[in-house]
């Protein structure tokens, strides 16, 4: 299967490359360069976490590793925490115990539920508008509530019992309950928590970087252990060649896949822009987060719930996977894919009659950000 989507990569790539060549008459082009304008963001995101792994991983391992011990975890999915991107991964595996740990925290757990904490929460909440934060934070709960369908998909994908599946996921499932408890009885205070968290987490990396980057140029060595920032930027090249390729495929399945899409969303009581935003969320979360007031209340809510697992499934998550564990793929698109299409009827069952028709008027061919990135 992995051979089978890097050469569907590898045809994105020569797609864009043709059109880029015309001057992207079909706009396939466009999404080939922004292959290469990922590449900036991606290394501020998460070079200087990966330059810090190590240490973190030492320092932490000193807590960690005898807190999770005591409930026979490993402490592999603490990293789980973190964004598959920003870091998580490496941490995962850097504490891991048995390494099959490592690569299921690092991948499906980071991907969705540390993905989740890090970065759509404290995002989202400082971009949408104020009158839509209880329907993000609405959408952001039944997401968590569809979450273990994610972590059980993948976690058998990966082969490991149901059984050890559950027990390890303990505390990931604990902090997702106290998350959704804190979201129902106090949404402004968890989200103030969630954005200085994710501020703190910034911060961090940065200096990583700074640090990183001064000893790579200088020699001086500030803090031992530290991962070479040259290996940290070459895990981002390495993204940055996958999303050559699936940033055009990605635009690609999604105008072959509009018109059915508009179909289900007539079905399902959503505006078109509701719709859009489901091919636009798979791609890259924040233009699908900014999309969020053209839709109508039922699509806002739904599309919250989706991005839970299904955020930056085909650019960020895929490259980095199959840049850094290839053979987690299966495993990724399998728990992103069942926990998103898991989510919809939820969202739908708890939205019933919500749909609002003031966007009804806007259509998917309006929506100039469907293909955009962040």
């Amino acid at each position: 299967m992995n051979q089978v989507i890097l050469w569907i990569m590898a045809a994105g790539v020569v797609l864009g490359g043709i059109d880029r060549i015309f001057g992207s008459p079909k706009g396939y082009g466009k999404k080939f360069e922004e292959g290469f304008f990922f590449l900036g963001p991606t290394a501020l995101s998460m070079a200087g976490m990966i330059c810090l792994a190590p240490v973190l991983a030492k320092t932490l391992g000193r807590l960690i590793i005898p807190a999770f011990g005591l409930l026979g975890v490993d402490p592999a999915m603490f990293g789980g925490l973190l964004a598959i991107d920003m870091g998580g991964y490496q941490l995962a595996c850097s504490l891991a115990q048995n390494p099959l740990m490592g690569q299921y925290a690092g991948i499906v757990i980071a991907a969705v539920f540390g993905c989740t904490v890090v970065f759509t929460i404290p995002v989202g909440m400082g971009i949408v508008e104020k009158e839509d934060k209880p329907l993000f934070a609405q959408g952001i709960m039944i997401g968590l509530m569809v979450m273990p369908v994610s972590l059980v998909a993948g976690g058998l994908v990966c082969g490991l019992s149901l059984l050890e599946i559950v027990h390890q996921n303990l505390p990931v499932l604990v902090f997702s309950l106290l998350l959704l408890l804190g979201l129902k009885k106090a949404p402004a205070a968890m989200i103030k928590g969630f954005t200085i968290f994710a501020s703190g987490i910034q911060i961090l990396i940065t200096l990583g970087l700074v640090i990183a980057a001064v000893t790579s140029l200088t020699g001086l060595v500030i803090i031992p252990g530290m991962a070479p920032l040259e290996d940290a930027l070459a895990v981002v090249a390495s993204i940055g060649i996958v999303m050559l390729g699936s940033l055009p495929m990605a635009e690609l399945l999604t105008r072959l896949l509009k018109q059915p899409l508009l179909w289900l969303g007539k079905k399902c009581g959503m505006n078109s822009i509701s719709v859009a935003g489901f091919l636009v969320g798979i791609v890259s979360a924040i233009p699908a987060i900014t999309m969020l007031k053209h839709m109508d209340k039922r699509g806002k809510v739904v599309n919250v719930a989706f991005l839970v697992s299904a955020a930056s499934m085909l650019a960020a998550h895929l490259g980095f996977t199959v840049s850094e564990a290839p053979g987690m793929l299966p495993a990724l698109l399998a728990a992103k894919l069942s926990g998103a299409f898991a989510a919809i009827p939820v969202a739908l069952l708890f939205t019933k009659g919500t749909g609002a028709k003031s966007s009804a008027g806007k259509t998917l061919e309006n929506s100039s950000t469907a293909g955009e990135t962040a």
